[in-house]
């Protein structure tokens, strides 16, 4: 090959030899036979481009945080050794210079990701630590349900937590797994004590349905409804029984009950039917009642409230939806007449009016021998007598006025 080309950074020479100029001096690269001496400058420059490519590539990786410090130091390497060896024309140098400024940089991210770590662990050991407390104190609770969710919950974020150190990571683990075991067992023997409770809940309804049914057909209505009172009491003390068995055990208590009192409403809805015509008596006896009010003369209003309450008694049970209007009206014309009685006999009581006149009588002679006395020391003018005989005759003559209005209640 008679030719021979030249470049910034090399040469071919005339017998097809490849040189690059490093600082080191000029160094072979290869052999150009496959074309012309320029085709063979141009390639061997893509070489470099793409030296120069992956040296840009690491350096922009680096700045931007998308490679690990350690992965970065291994590429550096990588390149350099390229670089060292490289068939390729170009500044050489340059690229190891770039790399070689790379270095501090890698040492910075680690340094930043040694620190970075440290506040993960920091924040870990503390996220760690109040998983573990919380986990003991569910350990201890009776929240069964949440209390399970809740540890399963802490477990999942115990997962996303990155290890502290072997020793403080396996104490903190040691302890959520004690906290998730005991509240677990605790879990089981609650639950296992439940089963046992449901268990012989279930038995004691069984035996209430039994009851429950051999009642349904009885026509005491009271005391059966009564019967049935005591039984849902009992059923309710029983407690729960299993799940599976809870609805139908209390459809067919339901249905026993049902029975009972549909019946007992039908038999209640014919005597309110019935009673219906009883109703409308009683209101025609409350006509004539109502006229004696208000009372004002209680014997005559007494005699008329026995044919009344006679009449009344007679006319027979009333549907149950009249019966507290009915009675109350009654009861008012039955209190008011007994209350006048009352008043009428208070007033004319002898046995009263004769005390009433004795002690007119006594306090009376006694104002007399106070107002002789008064008139001797009015005499004397004992002024001191005076005014004691005048404050005893002023306290008599007030008890004698009290005792004339008394008896004049009576009269």
């Amino acid at each position: 090959m008679g030719e021979v080309a030249t470049h910034a950074w090399g040469r071919i020479d005339e017998d097809g030899n490849v040189f690059v100029r490093t600082a080191d001096g000029e160094r072979q690269i290869g052999q150009w036979k496959a074309g012309s001496p320029e085709e063979g400058l141009a390639m061997y420059s893509r070489r470099y481009d793409g030296l120069a490519t992956e040296v840009m590539l690491l350096e922009k990786r680096l700045e931007g945080g998308s490679v690990s410090p350690d992965d970065a130091s291994k590429a550096v390497d990588t390149v350099r050794q390229q670089i060292t060896d490289a068939q390729a024309l170009g500044d050489l140098d340059s690229l190891s210079v770039r790399l070689d400024a790379l270095t501090p940089a890698i040492d910075k991210a680690r340094e930043e990701r040694k620190a970075e770590r440290a506040a993960k662990t920091a924040e870990a050991e503390v996220a760690k630590n109040r998983i573990v407390t919380e986990a003991e104190k569910i350990a201890e609770s009776t929240d069964w349900k949440n209390g399970a969710d809740r540890l399963r919950e802490l477990l999942e974020e115990w997962k996303a937590l990155p290890r502290l150190s072997k020793s403080a990571d396996d104490a903190l683990w040691h302890r959520f797994s004690s906290a998730r075991t005991t509240h677990t067992r605790r879990r089981k023997a609650h639950f296992g004590e439940v089963a046992v409770a449901r268990e012989g809940a279930q038995r004691t309804k069984e035996k209430l349905i039994v009851e429950a049914e051999a009642l349904s057909s009885s026509t005491e209505w009271g005391p059966t409804a009564g019967k049935y009172r005591d039984l849902m009491t009992q059923w309710k003390k029983a407690g729960s029984a299993p799940r599976n068995v809870e609805d139908k055990l209390w459809k067919k208590f339901r249905a026993a009950q049902d029975v009972f009192f549909q019946a007992r409403d039908e038999v209640n809805t014919a005597l309110d039917a019935e009673y219906a015509v009883n109703a409308d008596k009683k209101l025609e006896i409350l006509v004539d009642a109502e006229k004696l009010l208000p009372v004002t003369d209680p014997e005559a209003a007494r005699k008329a409230w026995h044919d009344i309450a006679d009449r009344w008694e007679a006319a027979g049970k009333v549907p149950r939806d009249r019966m507290g209007e009915l009675e109350a009206r009654i009861r008012t014309v039955e209190d008011a007449v007994r209350v006048a009685g009352e008043k009428k006999w208070k007033s004319t009581d002898p046995e009263k009016s004769a005390r009433a006149d004795d002690m007119i009588g006594k306090l009376q002679r006694a104002i007399d021998e106070v107002q002789a006395k008064l008139v001797k020391a009015e005499a004397a003018k004992d002024a001191k007598k005076m005014k004691d005989l005048q404050a005893d005759l002023d306290s008599k003559q007030a008890f004698l006025d009290m005792a004339k209005k008394a008896q004049a209640d009576f009269s």
